[in-house]
């Protein structure tokens, strides 16, 4: 029983390793996504760092069930299974999962003692709430997983079953090639962003006015409540 309890990646019929379904991984990602994000924005806007504190426990616990326990019994895990249960499931596997997983950990397990336990905050927080929300970022909106690319890095065998087949030596498809004119556009694109923060950035930094005055006509029906 505790066998089939603590366990890293599901068997499924016609994968020789274990693995996890991605676009689980991707949901739960997206979900610790948003949490992180608006912690660290309340920080940055109001100086408020209580619910970043619940969000590192909260990030920490989850993944501390991830590596030890089982993917399938983490919190956003199951929360993603329920987003995406009618999508159907991409295989990755499970190994090069459990390596950038444990990266989080240790990020998680840093931020706990820092933040939490020492109640203190430096740049090693900031720098480390950036790389968590860049993984995170990247894993549930692009399908990369950054922590995977170190996992050739450390271990010799090649990873298996990889998102988008990225694993594979492969020719890319012409869908997938990028032509001269696309590049053109792109930088064509960021030209055009310059140009306009060079143009307009006088008048984008004046404040909007109220167009209906609902603003003006509160203030002025609470005013004699005040007086």
């Amino acid at each position: 029983m505790a066998n089939k309890i603590i366990k890293f990646g599901e068997d499924v019929d016609g994968y020789s390793i274990p693995v996890l379904n991605e676009r689980e991984v991707r949901a739960a990602a997206g979900l610790l996504f948003v949490l992180m994000f608006t912690a660290i924005l309340t920080v940055i806007m109001k100086g408020n760092f209580l619910l970043l504190k619940y969000a590192v426990v909260i990030f920490l616990t989850d993944f501390i069930v991830r590596v030890f326990i089982n993917p399938k019994y983490a919190p956003t895990l199951i929360l993603g299974r329920l987003v995406v249960f009618n999508q159907t499931p991409e295989y990755v596997g499970a190994q090069q999962k459990k390596f950038a997983w444990v990266i989080g950990l240790a990020l998680g397990l840093i931020m706990l003692v820092h933040l939490v336990i020492m109640n203190a905050f430096s740049p090693v927080t900031g720098i480390i709430c950036l790389i968590c929300l860049i993984f995170l970022f990247f894993e549930s909106a692009f399908g990369i997983c950054l922590g995977c690319k170190f996992y050739s890095l450390f271990y010799r065998e090649k990873a298996q079953y990889c998102p988008g087949e990225v694993c594979e030596v492969k020719d890319r498809q012409p869908i997938q090639k990028t032509s001269p004119a696309q590049w053109m556009i792109v930088l064509g694109f960021i030209a055009w962003i310059v140009v306009s923060v060079y143009i307009f950035n006088d008048n984008f930094r004046e404040q909007p006015y109220d167009l209906f005055g609902i603003e003006n006509q509160a203030h002025a029906a609470e005013q004699p409540a005040a007086d």
